[in-house]
């Protein structure tokens, strides 16, 4: 904490000069000791424990601080980073030529510097709010655009968690297709192992036949086959053969089946594109194209289908709209098809993207356009041609003539852990496909040098000379003929034939974050999301070579530092949430939340409870709950919240009585949804342990309870954790994300395990229980995501932020967190209602405003007041949730008392010209509310038909005009587009970058 009161040298002993002077915390949390005196004031307590005591139930309360081991000694955020480098050099960084759908890229500089470093991309939140999103809207159009145009469908979403996932949400999709009629799915046993083990989880959960073979014996023309809802082949193989899929695409047709793709985007600058072959879902992942290996993740995945099947796709789609003033505009489109959205009725439970990652996949397809990405991948498929001539002449069996990037070797056993172990002499990890063969696949920082080592490590194993590979090259002819060629165009649209030279992409990825609000702009203060400071000391580490370029199933002794920074984060987790057993797989809060979930249902299998299949959801939960429910085989019963927003004891008691004998879990959030502690929380955890259930807590709004409270005090038994939200990972736009699961001892074998392996102690501890075996019951262990971890590389972040604020610094930032809040609805409550408070009149880290009177007594909707919030420079709170018609504001510890000043004045000035509208002051049709957000060039318009001025209209408040404040200190955000028409761009669906022609149209 600073203060401003200054000390004189002889006041204090040089040992105090000797202390840090780059400690954490203050940067973190901004206040001065006069600004805590002043909110306290407003807020109505004489000191900050004054009021976490008159907040926080006492029989929840922590008494202490935080016993976290393994702390760096020093509290400097050089000397921090320093601890965590000299972990990061236990890794070893070798050359990865594993494949598996992981691949070494370069990130072109540009893009890495201005795009994965730059804050103004990774820290806008999810762009719900079209008006201040237009920049990475546009940037996420042109990876649909990028994804659509290469696998050949109709349309593409704006990315997925990682390949496996998409693969079981194209899984699921084909049965939700089938619409109940067909419950039998077959996947190729040709496919990425990790994506079969995901897809194993997904059909287990809800009640899917999945059947697992080799593609070609399938019987597609007896009655079995009518009964499939679809098949998935992977394209090449995950062994490098490039399958002619055609008349499987044909046959599944007939009996009404899906053809189900998982591509390479990089071969399908090369190969016949997967719907020209009859694909209805191609999915796969980008991260090949500039996006770091990063252990795991994050990266995009992708899916693309027809737009008949638009509505049952999973994920966000971007769509093309117009504004109030008839200008282009994007949105996100249809929304109400969002799974979260359908809640019990969802066949998915994804609620993010990889937003981030998937804007630096779209601009390296820009950077690069058609040609450069065809060359690179004409380069790659060179190199492997190269090798794979080469083994030939020296009697090794390569058993497929057509390939891209991967060659398989066939080889006698006793040769395979030979080359294997040569191979690593030279610092390279290849793939042991199995006891008899071994995978090779390049990529494109593949060097003719390095074939030339490979190509050595194989005569050396035969003892011969080597082939030279540069002789090879200038001699081997290299194509592709049908039906394998692509002959059809992509990334034709001016956007990706433009931006070649680094000038021009900077000046357009720098037009485009332009366009956007935030957090280098402004607070943005959404309830439920926790949108805190994401500090560059904690952001450097992700991108150094020994967190960003190791493959998640390299050999264990090269990945020696992320075990010891995992285990460290883990053991700092299970004591913040109070539990014994953390996962760190889940790589989003969703993806926990369905993690946790399945815990439960497998725990009460275990114990002989298979019947148990209730889930009490309170009606005001976020609605990936009851999604994640679903899709983990349970059945929603919902549980009313009575007037002050809490759960209603007596239904509670009720339906779990009623249920008794079938109960598995209650899902809550805490503090509730409506942004307050409920005080019988002990109470209602034990309703459910006394029936025989099990009690999840959803993690969202856990920035009120580190070092005040935990899950496991609360009586809880399993929670995720947002690290996006708590833990300072960046929101990205939209994602990354990661969502880890902790739990107690006695869900701890049934959490998430290894893809690959299966085994579970590399993917949970604590010091507790580090080395407890999964049930030897089960003949698989439920994997959640495609990597044993996760998204790896972003697991430094939380790491950081933990490390650098400690115990106390970490109880302090939820305690200012809840002071924040509570400062904000002090200085509202005497202009909106605020819906919900605790028993003494305090809300927890967050507040709702009620703003449902104003559509009667001024036609003024909670959507009006949102968008003229972005006239004032500011992302709207949470709208119409956990109530329609209301705003949620959460500030996070890390603004300021001066940012929430800004905030809190533009709120009241906006309840002014709302009170002027209803003394008909105001024009109640033609008001700055209506019309907002105002364009600067609505304002520069020699037409101006409005009541109110051009100055109320963009300038409503003093610090935005440079008259009042000097050109030095003035700041105005102009938005991009006037309020977007949403229904417009519903009925006009598109989803691809609009032609030159089409602007000039509008």
């Amino acid at each position: 904490m600073s203060s401003n009161k200054q000390i004189s040298p002889e006041n204090i002993v040089a040992s105090e000069h000797l202390r840090p002077s780059d400690t954490f915390e203050a940067r973190h949390i901004g206040h001065t000791e006069q600004d805590l005196a002043e909110m306290l004031s407003v807020v109505g307590y004489d000191s900050l424990d004054a009021l976490i005591k008159a907040t926080v139930p006492s029989d929840i309360r922590l008494e202490g601080d935080l016993d976290l081991t393994d702390l760096p000694d020093t509290l400097s955020e050089a000397g921090i980073l320093d601890h965590l480098r000299s972990i990061s050099r236990k890794n070893r960084v070798f050359r990865n030529m594993i494949g598996m759908g992981y691949h070494d890229t370069n990130t072109p500089a540009v893009i890495l510097r201005n795009v994965l470093e730059n804050a103004r991309w990774y820290t806008p939140y999810t762009p719900y709010q079209a008006e201040i999103s237009q920049g990475r809207l546009e940037a996420l159009l042109n990876f649909q655009t990028m994804v659509s145009d290469l696998t050949g469908m109709e349309l593409a979403n704006a990315s997925l968690l990682d390949e496996a996932t998409a693969a079981s949400e194209a899984m699921a999709m084909a049965v939700s297709i089938a619409r109940g009629k067909k419950n039998r799915f077959f996947v190729a046993d040709s496919t990425h192992p990790q994506t079969i083990a995901l897809m194993k989880t997904r059909a287990r959960s809800m009640d899917i036949e999945l059947e697992i073979g080799k593609i070609w014996d399938l019987n597609l023309n007896d009655d079995a086959a009518k009964q499939l809802a679809g098949v998935l082949v992977q394209y090449p193989t995950t062994d490098g053969n490039i399958e002619d899929y055609s008349t499987i695409s044909d046959q599944i047709h007939k009996h009404g089946g899906l053809m189900v793709v998982a591509a390479d985007l990089l071969a399908l600058t090369l190969l016949r594109a997967p719907g020209e072959f009859g694909a209805d879902i191609v999915i796969g992942n980008t991260q090949r194209f500039g996006v770091p290996m990063g252990f795991g993740g994050p990266h995009a995945a992708y899916m693309a289908t027809h737009e008949k099947y638009v509505r049952k796709m999973p994920g966000r789609i971007v769509g093309v709209s117009v504004d109030s003033q008839g200008n282009k505009a994007y949105r996100l489109t249809i929304q109400t098809r969002e799974q979260h959205i359908k809640r019990d009725r969802a066949t998915s439970n994804i609620c993010t993207a990889q937003v981030l990652l998937a804007t630096i996949a779209g601009f390296y397809a820009v950077f690069h356009g058609p040609e450069g990405i065809k060359k690179i991948a004409w380069r790659v498929h060179s190199l492997t041609s190269i090798l794979s001539s080469a083994l030939k002449s020296m009697g090794y069996a390569i058993p497929y003539e057509n390939i891209f990037d991967n060659l398989r070797i066939d080889l006698p056993a006793d040769q395979v852990n030979q080359i294997l172990f040569a191979a690593r002499e030279h610092l390279i990890n290849l793939r042991k496909l199995n006891s008899t063969a071994i995978c090779v696949n390049l990529d494109e920082t593949t060097t003719l040098d390095e074939v030339q080592t490979l190509i050595g490590i194989f005569a050396e194993a035969k003892n011969t000379t080597a082939p030279v590979a540069k002789s090879i090259a200038d001699s081997l002819e290299i194509s592709y003929k049908s039906p394998s060629a692509r002959t059809s165009d992509f990334l034709s649209h001016e956007v990706f034939n433009r931006y070649h030279s680094e000038h021009e992409l900077l000046r357009y990825m720098t037009r485009l974050l332009d366009k956007d609000i935030s957090l280098a702009n402004s607070m943005i203060p959404l309830g439920s999301c926790t949108m805190k400071l994401n500090a560059a000391a904690e952001l450097i580490p992700i991108t150094w070579p020994e967190f960003s370029k190791l493959h998640p199933y390299a050999p264990s002794d090269q990945t020696r530092g992320y075990r010891e920074l995992f285990s460290t984060l883990q053991s700092w987790l299970a004591e913040i949430t109070g539990f014994e057993a953390v996962s760190l797989q889940p790589n989003s809060g969703a993806n926990g939340e369905y993690a946790g979930l399945m815990a439960i249902k497998r725990c009460h299998i275990a114990n002989n409870h298979a019947h148990r299949d209730i889930c009490l959801i309170p009606l005001s939960a976020h609605g990936t709950n009851p999604a994640s429910s679903v899709i983990a085989g349970l059945k929603v019963i919902g549980i009313k919240c009575d007037n002050d927003g809490n759960i209603d004891l007596d239904d509670l008691k009720a339906q779990a009585e009623k249920h008794s004998k079938n109960l598995a879990a209650l899902m809550i959030t805490y503090p509730s949804t409506h942004g307050v502690y409920e005080a019988p929380i002990k109470q209602i955890c034990q309703i459910i342990h006394d029936h025989g259930g099990l009690v999840y807590m959803d993690g969202a709004n856990m920035n009120a309870q580190v070092g005040l409270t935990s899950p496991g005090i609360i009586g809880a038994d399993v929670c995720h954790l947002n690290l996006h939200k708590t833990f300072a990972i960046p929101h990205g736009g939209g994602g990354p994300g990661m969502g880890p699961i902790c739990s107690t001892k006695q869900l701890a074998p049934y959490l998430p395990g290894n893809p690959i392996t299966g085994d579970a102690q590399s993917n949970y501890a604590s010091t507790a229980i580090w080395g407890l075996d999964p049930d030897p019951s089960e003949d698989f262990n439920y994997p959640v995501s495609a990597a044993p971890y996760g998204s790896a590389s972003i697991l430094p972040i939380s790491w950081m932020y933990i490390a650098l604020l400690s115990s106390k610094g970490l109880k302090r930032a939820t305690k200012i967190a809840i002071l924040n809040a509570n400062y904000i609805t002090s200085r509202l409550k005497n202009h909106y209602n605020i819906l919900y408070t605790g028993d003494n009149g305090t809300v927890a880290h967050e507040g709702i405003v009620d703003c449902r009177d104003f559509q009667k007594t001024a036609d003024i909707s909670v959507e009006d007041i949102a968008k003229r919030l972005i006239d004032f420079g500011f992302h709207a709170p949470t709208m119409s949730w956990p109530v329609a018609g209301t705003l949620m504001i959460e500030p996070t510890e890390s603004e300021s008392k001066q940012e929430l000043d800004r905030f809190c004045d533009a709120m009241i000035a906006i309840r002014k010209e709302i009170s002027d509208i209803e003394a008909n002051i105001s024009d109640q049709e033609d008001n700055p509310l209506r019309n907002a957000p105002h364009t600067a060039s609505m304002i520069a318009n020699d037409d101006w038909p409005h009541n109110y001025t051009r100055q109320q209209a963009a300038y409503p408040a003093a610090w935005q005009n440079p008259r009042n404040v000097g050109a030095s200190n003035a700041w105005k955000y102009w938005p991009p587009v006037s309020r977007v028409d949403n229904a417009y761009g519903d009925r006009n669906l598109q989803c691809s970058c609009p032609t030159m022609e089409a602007y000039q149209d509008a």
